[in-house]
């Protein structure tokens, strides 16, 4: 009569993503006042840029900057 042989289970492999850039965006308002945000969920510089004119409609000047 033969043993019955157990399966070896398999290492679960942990698949690693590299973390999302962070953006700094400095803005200056059509009044003069000013504002600095920190864009987590943009995919790159323009889409950053693009999340950042899409909360706050017309502004004056916008700066970003990658996030160290």
């Amino acid at each position: 009569m033969q043993g019955q042989r157990k399966r070896a289970e398999s290492p679960k492999v942990r698949t690693y993503r590299a973390p999302r850039p962070e953006y700094t965006a400095a803005v200056r308002y059509l009044d003069g006042s000013r504002d600095i945000f920190h864009v987590r969920n943009a995919d790159d510089m323009a889409d950053a840029r693009a999340l950042v004119i899409s909360e706050l409609g017309e502004v004056r000047s916008l700066v970003i900057a990658l996030r160290h």
